[in-house]
């Protein structure tokens, strides 16, 4: 038979020994939330799942259990073969939305055939409340927060600090939304909030054996998601980074994330500078326009930035002493090296990237 396990042990069983997570709900749930780094082998698709739901409603569940039996039977040697071929260890642990009859009979079957298996008690809903009680506390790890202007290379910067093996938390990698106007050009669709706070507390969760975490100054929102507050605070008490670059080096970094291959962008790009009119002026907004038209990216980036980005933020474009570091960015590398040693003097111990 399986066994039931609380999300809290399942999601904080030692490195090495944490059976495969498996969803078992429809494609359509699975694609809106879940436990990150969890596979999807629904028993019901989509319009099955709608169906069942229904005669629920309607017969009661005892013909929705038929139902669904009736939809599942004749797929249940391709469900083995599915959680053969994921599992060949047969070790697995099912969920579906509240640890109710899909995991039920999910875990029947799988140990009849004779995998080792575990539910999750209480399914996706119980991973829910902790994600949610997660960010109803004060976080168990400092943060790092590193400021600068726009096109500094913040990105850039926690990239290369997580290839050295530091706990970065990029918010906006994790949101699909560079934070601003222009912040959805070229990027995939974001995830909602839900997912959004799950991949948040993925990443949390695993930066606490380090005590800290890396992430850039972030609002309260990133295009139509919004981050936790207790990230915003453990933002507003954790050390302060600033990293700085010249005009043209940002000038440089911004065409290659925005302008570079505008051709299949130019819209999404006019829409957003449109959309700064009341902040910049129609006439602005015209002028850009003729010059984004002639070609002249530099001469549009260096007006956003110099007129728009910086007033908005206000960030020091040269070391300042408010800061525990003030970093030169126009080698990003060696800015990751510099940060990377200081946060282990600071931390007091060796750190990964040492």
């Amino acid at each position: 038979m399986y066994r039931d396990k609380d999300i809290t042990e399942v999601l904080y069983a030692k490195s090495g020994h944490a059976p495969l997570l498996v969803d078992l709900r429809s494609p359509g749930e699975y694609r809106e939330s879940t436990i990150p780094g969890a596979l999807n082998v629904p028993l019901l698709d989509n319009v099955e799942r709608s169906l069942v739901g229904i005669t629920y409603k309607q017969d009661g569940p005892g013909k929705a259990r038929e139902l669904a039996m009736e939809i599942v039977a004749p797929r249940l040697p391709q469900f083995i073969y599915d959680f053969k071929n994921i599992a060949p260890d047969r070790v697995v642990t099912v969920f579906c939305w509240r640890g109710g009859e899909r995991s039920h009979f999910a875990g029947c079957i799988l140990d009849a055939v004779g995998f080792k298996v575990n539910r999750v008690r209480g399914g996706i809903k119980a991973y829910r409340r902790h994600v949610l009680k997660y960010f109803c506390r004060e976080l168990p790890h400092r943060a790092v927060v590193v400021y600068g202007l726009t096109g500094v290379g913040k990105t850039d910067l926690l990239l290369k600090l997580k290839d050295r093996g530091f706990p970065v938390l990029d918010l906006e990698g994790l949101a699909a939304h560079r934070g601003s106007v222009f912040g959805k050009i070229g990027q995939p669709p974001s995830p909602g909030q839900k997912m959004f706070e799950a991949l948040i507390e993925y990443n949390l969760r695993r930066a606490e054996k380090n005590g800290f975490f890396l992430v850039e100054c972030e609002s309260r929102r990133l295009g139509n998601l919004f981050v936790p507050g207790s990230i915003l605070q453990a933002m507003h008490n954790g050390y302060r980074f600033l990293a700085y670059a010249p005009l043209r080096v940002r000038v440089e970094r911004i065409k290659r994330a925005y302008i570079n291959g505008i051709a299949g962008n130019s819209s999404a790009f006019r829409d957003a500078v449109a959309r700064l009119t009341k902040y910049i002026g129609k006439n602005r907004v015209v002028e850009l326009n003729k010059w984004l038209d002639d070609g002249e990216f530099d001469k549009v980036v260096e007006f956003l930035l110099e007129h728009y980005y910086d007033p908005l933020y206000k960030y020091p474009s040269c070391p300042h002493e408010n800061y525990d570091l003030s970093v030169n960015m126009e080698n990003v590398e060696e800015a990751a090296r510099v940060i990377g040693s200081r946060l282990n003097s600071l931390l007091g111990h060796q750190g990964p990237g040492r």
